[in-house]
């Protein structure tokens, strides 16, 4: 038989999701993939019942539905500032993750450079290389992971440097990028020709004092902002896979056709009776805040009180703990051990770093205060079941 494809040979399964078989297979408390262990929104569930005896059922619009398209066009330019035209300006994917790839093959040549910051959303190392791009990556330092702005333009100003790609708020680590640096990376992608694709999926997931802003936003950078996201976290239907592209007309003219053939078109039920959520007000956002912002102190103070070592998000639902104390040099087989010895499971940090870091791991705390209050006291004989 022929050799197969060269480009996927170094490809590993995703380790997040590695790890939720980890957790099924122990019987863990399941920390490691971001989805929650709640209900969606009523009146979205309540108009999916209807639309189950109503429709639609058959294939959309391939770049989205209509009113799907229109509702998240008000949505957007309400939360943003900027103006966008559901008609030429919006493509509707299978989740982020497609959102991303359409991009990805939209923007990139084989041979092309995009940076990264690191740590970051594994998919992103992926989608260069399916896209024929090299990724450059540039690191954000603990504990504030801020970048360092030369070191950033010595790989923006590299030659063949296409796009950058910005997740704002971060995975995994939380940083919510301030509008002072979203300039400094604005300017430099102006100066040098770039586009940023931008993963937004936790725009309003934000604990204050920290704010969101859309780099978009910004002058000069509608023309070359490609926005990536999703309906999963706001409205807690990971499983729905709505996922968008928000970009200029000559880049969205090319993210359909790409999006046409990966996979035709979202799912018309979910986008008619997710149209019901886009068209919240003000009020839905400010109670997730609150929620998330609750779940947040919740869980943090639970460590504290273990007295583990972690780094405060400003925004997500994710946080980085510190294993260095339990001597693990494999911090992938630390976490198969927290899921088998100690019943939680969380996600190696090593699968979020370009650089050689396996002192951290990932929790995400998108639970219920039960599962979390669960988690915590299993998580108080760690230092007794793993020493």
């Amino acid at each position: 038989m022929k050799k197969l494809s060269d480009r996927t040979a170094i490809f590993t399964d995703s380790v997040i999701r590695r790890m939720t078989r980890v957790a099924d297979q122990y019987g863990a408390i399941n920390l490691s993939q971001g989805f929650p262990d709640f209900e969606p929104p009523k009146e979205i569930t309540d108009r999916l019942a209807q639309v189950a005896e109503e429709g639609p059922h058959q294939y959309a619009v391939t770049f989205g539905a209509a009113n799907f398209r229109e509702a998240l066009a008000r949505k957007q330019e309400h939360f943003s500032g900027v103006a966008v035209d559901p008609d030429r300006e919006i493509v509707v994917t299978c989740g982020s993750t497609e959102a991303m790839m359409a991009a990805m093959m939209s923007v990139c040549n084989p041979g092309d450079k995009v940076v990264v910051f690191s740590p970051f959303y594994e998919n992103y190392g992926a989608d260069a290389i399916l896209s024929g791009a090299e990724p450059i990556y540039v690191p954000l330092k603990p504990p504030a992971f801020d970048f360092d702005a030369d070191r950033l333009e010595q790989a923006m100003k590299q030659e063949g440097v296409k796009a950058l790609i910005l997740c704002n708020p971060s995975n995994p680590c939380g940083k919510v990028f301030t509008k002072e640096e979203l300039q400094i990376i604005a300017d430099l992608a102006i100066k040098y020709d770039i586009y940023v694709i931008t993963d937004e999926v936790y725009e309003h997931i934000v604990y204050e004092p920290s704010a969101h802003h859309y780099i978009s936003a910004l002058p000069s950078m509608k023309e070359r902002t490609i926005i990536c996201n999703s309906l999963s976290k706001t409205y807690s239907i990971t499983g729905w896979r709505l996922g968008y592209v928000i970009a200029a007309p000559e880049i969205i003219d090319r993210v359909k056709k790409v999006h046409d053939f990966l996979t035709v078109g979202a799912a018309a039920p979910l986008m008619e009776a997710a149209v019901v959520g886009l068209q919240f007000e003000n009020s839905y956002y400010e109670k997730l805040r609150e929620i998330y912002t609750h779940k947040r102190e919740l869980f943090l103070s639970g460590l504290e009180q273990i007295r583990l070592n972690f780094t405060r998000p400003q925004g997500a639902y994710y946080v980085l703990m510190d294993i260095s104390e339990f001597g693990y040099e494999d911090d992938e087989q630390f976490c198969i051990d927290l899921a088998k010895k100690v019943g939680v499971a969380a996600v190696p940090g090593s699968s979020f770093f370009k650089e050689d870091v396996r002192n951290l791991v990932r929790f995400h705390f998108a639970k219920q205060d039960e599962t979390l209050t669960v988690a915590l006291d299993r998580l108080a004989d760690i230092r007794s079941k793993l020493k």
